[in-house]
């Protein structure tokens, strides 16, 4: 049986929200080894940001179809 195309956009973008959130935590991280104190907002951004660009790009790509050639 097949998905229905919602549920399979759903759970796209529920990846690509948790790999921009990841990405997220390790730009919080990486600026704060190098800073002495990261500010808050910079941080809700760092993680907001790419975490919402993720769902939009895991919503709008379809799931199952890439651009490879198969031989």
């Amino acid at each position: 049986m097949n998905a229905s195309p919602f549920s399979g956009r759903a759970t796209t973008a529920f990846v690509g929200a948790l790999v921009g959130a990841a990405a997220g935590i390790l730009l919080v991280t990486t600026a704060g080894a190098v800073a002495l104190e990261v500010g808050g907002v910079f941080a809700a951004l760092a993680i907001v940001v790419p975490t919402l660009c993720g769902a939009v790009v895991g919503a709008v790509l379809r799931p199952g179809h890439s651009r490879s050639n198969p031989r």
